[in-house]
């Protein structure tokens, strides 16, 4: 079982400076970025759902109990990533795949006897059930001063452990970390302020409010404005291409792949 680095395959994001090439290699398109807009008096940014979407390379993988991966570019990232952390039991399903991971963390009640035996050196058991898997492997990085990192596999299974484990981003973000979330579908990031957005033409789009109490946007089909409850900022589409989001406090965004 062997894991490869991000240099060693030509299909994973280049870096240089603030551009990043697209995980969708069928294009060639290289984009200009600026920061991203952390809690605190950045710039806005631009994203795209296909782009790493922070200045920094990302250090880090964590891999959820979800669902494992079948699209593309979450399997990109775990096919490619230099430092993979496995919530519990997806390291039988990373393993599975003949991809050893850096660590196992969680409080070990989904994790195989074999796995746990045979891997007890990379295993790192917290028994605390105050925070759930996904949560001990963030603060693991973050303790390894690993601050820009995605999450794969958190999805798919359970309803509530979805639900629960994208809101949880936002607390992520507070902690200090640059973190995205991929799924099968797209990609979940936690913002805060103001933010811009290069997307294709009708690119769906869906806005979560955390604590906003202003919120705007520019370039979507339906404006947005200081949602109250989840369901409200879901199916929108960008109206051609672009779009910007003003806001003056946290939410989450959702961009499909296409």
């Amino acid at each position: 079982m062997n894991r490869r680095r991000f240099t060693d395959s030509p299909n994973f994001p280049v870096y240089s400076g603030f551009n990043r090439l697209a995980i969708n290699m069928t294009t060639d398109r290289r984009l200009q970025t600026t920061k991203i807009h952390q809690l605190s008096d950045s710039p806005p940014i631009m994203y795209n759902p296909q782009c790493w979407p922070y200045s920094n390379p990302p250090e880090a993988a964590i891999l959820g109990n979800g669902s494992y991966p079948t699209h593309t570019i979450p399997l990109q990232i775990i096919n490619n990533s230099v430092f993979i952390v496995c919530c519990d039991g997806a390291a039988d399903k990373l393993l599975a795949h003949n991809i050893v991971p850096n660590l196992i963390v969680g409080d070990c009640d989904s994790v195989s006897d074999e796995v746990k035996t045979k891997y007890s050196n990379i295993l790192r058991k917290i028994s605390e059930q105050e925070t759930n898997d996904q949560t001990k492997a963030v603060k693991t990085l973050l303790e390894l001063d690993k601050r820009n990192f995605a999450i794969v596999g958190a999805t798919g299974d359970r309803e509530d452990h979805t639900i629960g484990n994208i809101a949880l981003l936002a607390e992520y973000q507070k902690m200090g970390a640059n973190v995205a979330m991929y799924t099968n579908h797209g990609v979940f990031l936690p913002l805060a302020g103001n933010a811009e957005f290069i997307v294709d033409p009708r690119q769906q789009i869906s806005i979560f409010n955390i604590n906003c109490t202003k919120m705007q946007s520019f370039g979507l089909t339906y404006p947005i404005y200081t949602f109250t409850n989840w369901w409200q900022g879901t199916l929108n589409n960008s109206e051609c291409g672009n779009f910007k989001i003003e806001a003056d406090g946290q939410y989450l965004v959702m961009m499909s792949y296409k």
